[in-house]
C-alpha cells in the first residue's frame, strides 16, 4: 500500500487558523527567526504578518498558507524525532549542512527561498532521514 503526502489541514475558521498560527509563532521563536524570516515562511504581506503576530486572525487561512504551515509542522515534527535534544533540534535549521539539497548552506536558507516547494523539499528530506517516505 503506497503512502500519500499528507494534505494540509482544513483551517476553515478564524479560530482554527489562529490556533495554527500560534503554533507556528512558537516554533519560529524556538528557531530564533526574525520577523522578516517568519513573514517569508508564511508568504504573506507585512501588514497581514503583523496582524497575525498580534493574534488578530479574522478569517480562515487560504490554501497556500495552510500548505506552508503543514510543511513547517512536518519539519518541526521530524526534527523532534531525529534530534530529541531540544537545543539540537532548534539549532538544526541554522546549521550548515553538507547534504546535496543544502549544498553547504542551511536548511533555513533553503526554506526562505520563497517557494512552497522549498518547504516541501526540506520536509521530504527530513522525513527520508527518519526512515519515512511521505513524498
Amino acid at each position: 500500500m503506497a503512502l500519500t503526502a499528507p494534505q494540509p489541514a482544513s483551517l476553515s475558521s478564524p479560530q482554527t487558523a489562529a490556533s495554527a498560527l500560534a503554533v507556528f509563532f512558537r516554533i519560529a521563536d524556538r528557531w530564533g527567526l526574525s520577523p522578516a524570516e517568519k513573514q517569508t515562511l508564511l508568504g504573506v504581506s507585512r501588514t497581514v504578518f503583523y496582524r497575525w503576530q498580534a493574534g488578530q486572525v479574522t478569517s480562515a487561512l487560504d490554501a497556500v498558507t495552510a500548505e506552508r504551515l503543514s510543511y513547517l509542522f512536518r519539519i518541526y515534527g521530524a526534527l523532534q524525532v531525529l534530534l530529541p535534544i531540544r537545543e539540537r533540534s532548534d539549532a538544526w535549521v541554522r546549521q550548515a549542512n553538507s547534504a546535496p539539497l543544502f549544498g553547504g548552506g542551511t536548511a533555513l536558507s533553503r526554506m526562505l527561498g520563497g517557494r512552497v516547494g522549498d518547504l516541501k523539499e526540506v520536509a521530504d528530506y527530513l522525513d527520508a532521514q527518519r526512515g519515512g517516505d511521505f513524498a
